[in-house]
């Protein structure tokens, strides 16, 4: 047998999963699904990792022309991209039977959520930029039904507010396409980039152009302005495993869009020095203090950890900007922390709203009493998001100030840290009362309630998220030493 044919295993397994436990009689009770989600979300997690650990694969698995091949491909940015998608989902799978008990429709979410699996893995495994798109605009569509599951008015809007979002950043970015497919060599991922300068000579200015309409299209589904406002608006009103899902992973599939597009096919010294980074800079900063400056002010908890990941974006957006090895190290180190960090809170802020209905931030004064696991958890993922050794999130800011202060940037060289600085404080300033009034709630509090902790099945994966915040930052040398060997192949 072919070992390439390993490639289609993590794509294929969770979409035709997903039609089973969509349709299949037998798998119609609420312990069959969560058997079956769960196995299949280990099963894929092996496969995703015996495709990471075999080494560089490739396999083509038909030609929409003779010149556009759908094809799959392993390589050190894969392999980062799957095996956080495995964890992740395997993780928030084994959080959502309790929640989505309370929600109902199972079959229909758990459907759709493994079909989003398969898209994100084959969206990680792409090995051309035309592949890449086609699993990107899939992530769109098939995680829309995520967004929608209530089926209120409000989630059926919130929903197609976030397919026409992504479209319209799907369609800025298809320009790219078609530019790299006439001024460059291949549409194949090829560090340093694909463009053949002599075709490309006197049309630089437009590839600029399209590179900077790329960014911008391709950072609607990551949450950078000027294209995110669907973060905001989809977050309140889809599940809390759609909702982690969304800001832990999703998000993560435009942060790699953007990697892709620039570091693979246009290059970095194409752009490096141009107006068109001094664009991005600016627009990455901008996300990053627009996005704590509105969850500073905002009360509604949900809404508030969605304008946190904006302004987290515009981190990652920055460190990838600025085109530096330690930046392009501290943005890569954020992708993880976040992940882990942003899926521990979103998860909470669920066990919260199904345990005490509790959905504003000045109505859970208390809540630390009542769900002392849930709360330590948040107050750990909170510490990393904030950026406060030895938590995760210190690491990767660390290395987003180093390389700032290392480019040739400009006044962008103590700017970008002082944003970093302010964004943190503005963090503590809206995350950690949370953790304080929650433990703290004053002596006129009424306790009576009792406690109500999250179930086991939904506090474990909280736990292990927290945890991994914790770990990852006391222990982060093996990830810097596989980020830095990227970096060095890349710049």
């Amino acid at each position: 047998m072919n070992p390439s044919l390993l490639l289609v295993v993590p794509v294929l397994l969770p979409v035709l999963s997903g039609l089973l436990v969509g349709f299949a009689r037998p798998l119609r009770t609420e312990t069959a699904q969560r058997v079956f989600l769960i196995g299949v979300l280990v099963l894929n997690a092996a496969a995703g990792l015996a495709v990471i650990f075999r080494g560089d694969m490739s396999l083509e698995i038909f030609r929409l022309t003779e010149a556009l091949p759908i094809m799959l491909k392993t390589d050190s940015l894969a392999r980062l991209f799957c095996a956080l998608a495995s964890v992740v989902f395997l993780l928030v799978g084994i959080y959502c039977p309790v929640y989505i008990r309370h929600e109902g429709s199972g079959s229909r979410f758990y459907m759709f959520f493994l079909f989003v699996l398969g898209a994100v893995m084959g969206f990680g495994l792409s090995g051309n930029f035309i592949t890449l798109y086609l699993f990107f605009e899939m992530a769109t569509l098939l995680s829309m039904p995520l967004v929608l599951h209530s089926m209120t008015k409000e989630a059926i809007s919130a929903a197609f507010k976030y397919v026409y979002f992504s479209i319209a950043g799907a369609a800025l970015s298809l320009i790219g396409i078609f530019f790299i497919f006439t001024y460059g060599t291949t549409l194949e991922f090829t560090p340093g980039g694909v463009l053949d300068m002599q075709r490309l000579a006197g049309s630089e200015g437009q590839m600029l152009f399209v590179t900077l309409l790329a960014i911008i299209g391709f950072g609607a589904k990551a949450g950078m302005f000027p294209l995110h406002a669907w973060l905001p608006i989809a977050h309140p009103v889809a599940p809390a495993p759609a909702s982690a899902i969304l800001s832990g992973l999703i998000t993560k599939v435009g942060i790699f869009a953007v990697i892709r597009f620039v570091y693979y096919l246009v290059g970095p010294e194409f752009i490096r020095g141009t107006w068109v980074q001094t664009a991005w800079i600016s627009l990455a900063l901008f996300t990053g203090i627009m996005g704590s400056l509105f969850a500073f002010k905002e009360q509604a908890l949900k809404r508030r950890l969605a304008y946190s990941t904006i302004s987290q974006i515009g981190y990652i957006m920055f460190g990838l900007a600025i085109l530096t090895a330690s930046g392009l190290v501290g943005a890569l180190l954020q992708v993880v922390f976040h992940s882990t960090a942003k899926n521990a809170v979103f998860l909470v802020a669920g066990a919260i709203i199904i345990n005490t209905h509790s959905t504003k931030v000045a109505d859970m004064r208390g809540i630390g009493r009542q769900m002392p696991g849930s709360i330590w958890g948040f107050a750990l993922a909170s510490l990393s998001l904030v950026g406060i050794p030895p938590m995760a999130g210190f690491t990767g800011k660390w290395f987003l100030a180093v390389g700032s202060l290392g480019a040739d940037t400009g006044f962008f060289t103590w700017l970008g840290p002082a944003v970093l600085l302010f964004s943190a404080l503005l963090a503590a300033g809206y995350l950690m009362p949370i953790v304080v009034n929650g433990f703290f709630p004053g002596a006129g509090h009424d306790t009576a309630g009792g406690k109500c902790e999250a179930h086991i099945s939904m506090l474990l994966p909280i736990l292990l998220f927290s945890a991994a915040a914790l770990i990852l930052g006391i222990f982060p040398s093996g990830l810097i030493s596989f980020f830095e060997q990227i970096a060095s192949v890349l710049l």
